[in-house]
């Protein structure tokens, strides 16, 4: 979880940081092309699909594979994302596109109603997948249903100031060489482009979903940091309750103490509560 007094420039390096482990082993391609995701497939059993957040590559759910098995993972990938060019996310809107083209490999795959798990901005295209209709379950990692919520704002304060700050770290030198600075030093995210990160900023602080949630029919469950402080705690744990109070039957499970990468900094906890989650698919 992103601290409050944080300033703008340590927010976007934390999310940045949450590229987290690398990807390894062999995965099996899917048959599927894309020119804004690439999926692969690791293990088998009952589908679920796992999405990373923003500049992350799928090595974020390497610890997953191997904890909890007995299933079929799809490991999606945001092309612009951790080494992929850019290829269709090079302009335009982003997140939007991106869920769109997630529905599509579901459906040209032939999934019934998988399990999506999403952390952070994948957190929100899990929900929007769940949203479309195409999910049998979501479970969201680290995110609020408003991504301007995660910084302390809202989707009608921060759309504007997020306009603004995309065109200065792509449409300026010192931003662009700074947004490198930052890929460069982020674990994972070594080899994101900065123009597909400043559209997913752009489009995530425009975004809320908490309207929509009343009428998302699946079950939600909704892992989320905390720190060790526990008056902080308290405050994201009310943070988060009001934020998914329309999904009356929404699960809430704080874990930590922990930052935004919770699968990497409390791994036996989160296993466990993806674990329990997926029993019932």
């Amino acid at each position: 979880m992103m601290d409050q007094g944080m300033d703008r420039r340590a927010l976007l390096g934390r999310a940045l940081a949450a590229g987290g482990l690398l990807w390894s082993g062999t995965a099996q391609a899917a048959a599927f092309a894309s020119r804004r995701i690439a999926v692969t497939m690791r293990g088998s059993g009952r589908d679920v699909l796992l999405i990373p957040g923003l500049a992350s590559g799928p090595g974020i759910w390497n610890g997953v594979l191997g904890a909890v098995p007995g299933y079929r993972f799809h490991l999606v990938q945001v092309r612009g994302y951790a080494g992929l060019a850019a290829e269709g996310n090079a302009s335009g809107p982003l997140v939007q596109p991106l869920a769109e083209e997630i529905a599509r490999y579901i459906t040209a795959s032939g999934l019934k109603r998988p399990a999506i798990v999403g952390h952070s901005m994948g957190g929100t295209l899990a929900m929007m997948l769940g949203l479309k209709g195409v999910a049998g379950r979501v479970m969201v990692v680290d995110m609020l249903p408003a991504g301007a919520a995660m910084v302390g704002g809202t989707a009608s304060g921060l759309g504007f100031l997020a306009d603004q700050l995309g065109g200065y770290l792509t449409g300026t030198v010192a931003g662009r060489r700074y947004l490198a600075q930052m890929v460069g030093q982020a674990p994972g995210a070594k080899g994101s482009d900065p123009d597909v990160i400043a559209s997913a900023l752009r489009d995530l602080a425009n975004i809320d979903l908490g309207p929509q949630l009343a009428r998302l029919n699946v079950p939600l469950e909704v892992v989320y940091a905390v720190g060790a402080d526990r008056e902080q705690a308290a405050i994201i744990a009310s943070r988060f309750r009001t934020a998914y109070a329309p999904k009356k039957d929404a699960v809430l499970r704080a874990i930590g103490p922990s930052g935004h990468m919770v699968m990497a900094d409390q791994p036996a906890r989160f296993h466990a509560a993806l674990g329990t989650f997926l029993k019932d698919i």
